[in-house]
C-alpha cells in the first residue's frame, strides 16, 4: 500500500532505512501515451534549497506530450524514467538545508524546472525559489491552473510586447488556457483586444473578455482585421505563410510575439516590426503578482476539467486526439 513505510536492501535483508512509497506517473521511453505508467515510487527527500510538496494538483500542458514524444530532447533533455507535470499546488511537506521563507503547512504553488522530475505524483521536490503562496480565494488544486500559461501569457504581453492602455491586439489561437489568460490582461492593462478562436471555443474568449472574437475556421483573420494592431501574439500552431501573413496586420514599429517557437517568428526590418520568439521561464515574483490579481477578483481561473492520476494516461490520449479544450487539472491522491 502507498504511505507504508518497508525496510530493505538491495539484497532484501532488512536494514534501518525506512522507504516511503508513493503514486506516480512515469515513462521510460519516449512515445506515444501508451508509454506512461502508474506506479509506486520512493518518496523524495529535499536537499539543500528545495522543498517537498504534498502535491494536490499539476495540470496538463501541450508540452507534457512534445516531452514524452521526444520531440523537445534537445532544449529540454530529460532523465528517464521521467514523471511530467510542470505546474504544481500543494502544501509544504519538508524543507531542506538553508531554505528559508517556507514553513511546513504553507500552501504554495509553482513553475517547476521543465527538464526535472515533475508534479504527476503524491509528492514533489521544487526549488524554493520556484514557489510562491497559493490564492486563497479559489481552491488550491484548482491554482495548478495558473502557473506556466499564466507566466506564459503575462511574458509575452509586457516583458516582451511591452503592451499598453490604448493599443490595439491581436491574439491568434485565443481559444485554448494561454489565450484565456492573455485576454484578461490585456484587458486588464487598457487594451482593444482582438481574439480568434474556434467556434467551439469563441464563447470562451468573449467571457475573458474579448472586444472582437473572429472564428478562424470560417472567417480569413488577415480580411477580418482592417485596422492595424499593435501587436500581435500568435499562439496557434499556424504555417510560416500564415505567420508571415499576421506580420502584415501590424502597424509600423509594432510587435509579432511568437510561442510556437519551432517556427521562427519573421520580422519586417523596413517597417521596424520585430518578430520575438517567446520562451517562458519560471518567475516566482511574477507568480505571485498573478497571484494577487486572482486574490483581488481581477483575474480568473478557468479549469475545463479535473482528472485523478491514474487517468493521466487517458488524458494524454485525449490530448493527442485533440479532444481538449481549456486547461484541465490533474488531482493527486487524497492525503493519507
Amino acid at each position: 500500500m502507498v504511505g507504508e513505510c518497508f525496510k530493505f536492501e538491495a539484497h532484501g535483508t532488512p536494514t534501518g532505512r525506512h522507504v516511503v512509497l508513493m503514486k506516480a506517473v512515469r515513462f521510460y521511453e519516449y512515445g506515444d501515451p501508451s508509454v506512461l505508467r502508474v506506479e509506486d515510487v520512493e518518496q523524495p527527500t529535499p536537499a539543500a534549497g528545495q522543498v517537498r510538496v504534498r502535491v494536490a494538483a499539476t495540470s496538463f500542458n501541450g508540452v507534457d506530450a512534445t516531452i514524452r514524444g521526444g520531440f523537445m530532447q534537445g532544449p529540454i533533455p530529460v532523465t528517464l524514467p521521467h514523471t511530467p507535470g510542470i505546474d504544481v499546488a500543494g502544501t509544504v511537506d519538508a524543507l531542506g538545508a538553508d531554505v528559508t521563507g517556507l514553513t511546513v503547512g504553507d500552501q504554495v504553488i509553482g513553475f517547476l524546472p521543465m527538464g526535472g522530475v515533475g508534479a504527476a505524483a503524491e509528492y514533489v521536490l521544487a526549488p524554493a525559489e520556484a514557489l510562491t503562496a497559493a490564492p486563497t480565494s479559489i481552491p488550491l488544486a484548482d491554482a495548478a491552473a495558473l502557473p506556466l500559461v499564466g507566466l506564459t501569457a503575462w511574458q509575452a504581453l509586457f516583458e516582451h510586447a511591452k503592451l499598453t492602455a490604448g493599443q490595439r491586439v491581436l491574439i491568434n489561437g485565443a481559444g485554448g488556457a494561454v489565450g484565456d489568460y492573455a485576454i484578461q490582461f490585456a484587458k486588464n492593462a487598457g487594451a482593444h483586444v482582438i481574439a480568434t478562436a474556434s467556434s467551439r471555443s469563441a464563447g470562451r474568449a468573449e467571457t475573458a473578455g474579448a472586444d472582437e472574437v473572429i472564428d478562424h475556421t470560417s472567417t480569413e483573420v488577415s480580411a477580418a482585421v482592417t485596422e492595424p494592431v499593435d501587436v500581435v501574439l500568435n499562439l496557434a500552431p499556424i504555417t510560416p505563410d500564415q505567420l508571415t501573413t499576421l506580420i502584415t496586420l501590424i502597424r509600423d514599429g509594432g510587435v509579432l510575439v511568437n510561442t510556437t517557437v519551432w517556427m521562427p517568428a519573421p520580422s519586417d526590418e523596413d517597417r521596424n516590426v520585430r518578430g520575438i520568439d517567446l520562451f517562458v521561464r519560471s518567475d516566482a515574483e511574477q507568480l505571485a503578482q498573478l497571484v494577487a490579481q486572482i486574490d483581488a477578483g481581477r483575474l480568473r481561473v478557468e479549469v475545463a476539467g479535473r482528472v485523478p492520476l491514474a487517468d493521466l494516461p487517458a488524458l494524454h490520449t485525449r490530448a493527442a486526439a485533440g479532444e481538449l479544450s481549456g486547461k484541465v487539472i490533474v488531482l493527486a491522491p487524497a492525503a493519507r
